[in-house]
């Protein structure tokens, strides 16, 4: 009596744009977590790789460790630092995280 009825929507496919604009939303955040996150990091790594690519002998150099150091040896996987004088040690090449201007390493 105080009740009415109530009656289901149809399932038909009656609004053509549903099944996209509800799959819009995630379209849109993978975007923007392409050009926040997954871009950035991609151009982080390709300078990196350029600069391990361009380590030279009598480069002064910080590693991922904190070791700072002087090459004294190149290799293709490897490089020798001397961080004292006659204190060399041998490191992978990706561990350096960074060059340093001549002079910086003082003895």
């Amino acid at each position: 009596m105080f009740i009415s009825n109530a009656y289901a929507q149809t399932a038909t496919g009656s609004d053509p744009t549903g099944g996209f604009l509800g799959m819009l939303p995630l379209v849109l955040m993978f975007v923007v977590m392409y050009f926040v996150m997954i871009r950035p990091q991609m151009k982080r790594q390709k300078e990196h790789r350029a600069l391990v690519e361009a380590l030279a002998k009598g480069d002064e150099v910080i590693t991922n460790s904190g070791i700072l150091g002087k090459i004294s040896k190149v290799g293709d996987t490897y490089l020798t630092v001397e961080i004292a004088s006659g204190v060399e040690v041998q490191v992978q090449r990706s561990a350096v995280l960074q060059v340093l201007p001549k002079g910086t390493v003082t003895k």
